[in-house]
């Protein structure tokens, strides 16, 4: 699993510190989490092939979320896209960027479809063989939803020792990782479990974009390997929490710890700030395992 940081900043910009985008690379899929200004040039920089993807993933229509979009729609119809695009988002998402294409008269060259979003309940977004994507219902000043995704449990692993000293075919590999017993050289039914090892923890990664401190999440996050949570403030701006409807570094990771997460992504970084290691510093009073989303940095897991 792979998390590309196309931009880490909040609304107000600053030079070389661009609005929330994020690729998020799992099983063998890549979607991409949000898409503020200038993140089809962030894409470039950081070498993401756009043919890749196939899903985007909007998180509230704030501007610095979704500005975005319009220009990266247009771009892959210039490249000649044909493979269909989904974007999934909230109400209305569908209407701001048919709008922007029909002014321009625009014709796409590939399917481009929309599901949006209303619900003030979680609920499975996308479902395929590898990976599925739930909503996490956040709390911010207009309807915004978080996006939990998680692989799906794989096959099981080859002992490859333990498959040649039982004299077992090649052929028979793929029989075994689906967890049958299967047949050797010599005629004799090898165990399943005398040959394999258990299947590689599934990956999972938890988006969790503009919010106020909202402990309700707590119970859908608790476990997961990534938790992304917004720490918009430090706690010397406590007080401005309120009105803006963001979160402290400090109740990032209280989330974190109470959710029981391996490790927690902090970013949409208030401009006022100079030295982004001040976020990491009071979350770790919290929670030890914290990264910085700064931009175009990649994270691997």
């Amino acid at each position: 699993m792979k998390l590309t940081i196309l931009g880490s900043n909040a609304a107000a910009l600053r030079w070389q510190a661009h609005p929330t985008a994020q690729v998020l690379e799992i099983a063998g899929r890549t979607f991409l989490i949000d898409c503020g200004e200038a993140t089809q040039m962030q894409l470039r920089r950081s070498k993401v092939k756009f043919s890749r993807i196939k899903q985007i993933f909007i998180s509230h229509l704030h501007g610095d979320h979704y500005y975005g979009l319009i220009g990266l729609i247009s771009s892959f119809e210039l490249l000649g896209r044909k493979v269909p695009l989904t974007v999934y988002g909230p109400k209305g998402i569908k209407n701001l960027i048919t709008i922007q294409l029909e002014a321009s008269e625009a014709q796409l060259t590939y399917p481009l479809h929309f599901v949006e979003l209303n619900s003030d309940t979680s609920e499975r977004v996308y479902e395929d063989d590898k990976v599925m994507v739930d909503t996490i219902p956040l709390r911010h000043r207009i309807y915004c939803n978080g996006y939990l995704f998680r692989a799906k449990l794989g096959q099981r692993r080859i002992a490859i020792e333990a498959a040649n000293e039982a004299e077992i075919d090649v052929a028979y590999f793929n029989k075994l990782k689906q967890g049958y017993d299967v047949l050797n050289k010599h005629g004799e039914l090898i165990p399943n479990a005398s040959v394999t090892l258990d299947p590689h923890p599934p990956k999972s990664y938890a988006f969790c974009s503009d919010t106020m401190y909202y402990p309700k999440i707590i119970e859908q996050l608790k476990g997961i390997q990534v938790l992304y949570h917004e720490s918009t403030f430090l706690d010397s701006h406590k007080h401005l929490c309120e009105r803006t409807m963001h979160s402290t570094a400090k109740e990032a990771a209280r989330i974190a710890k109470s959710a029981n997460v391996k490790t927690l992504v902090l970013g949409h970084y208030s401009g006022r700030y100079k030295d982004l290691e001040d976020f990491r510093r009071e979350a770790q009073e919290i929670f030890p395992e914290v990264r910085l989303a700064k931009d175009l940095k990649e994270i691997s897991f």
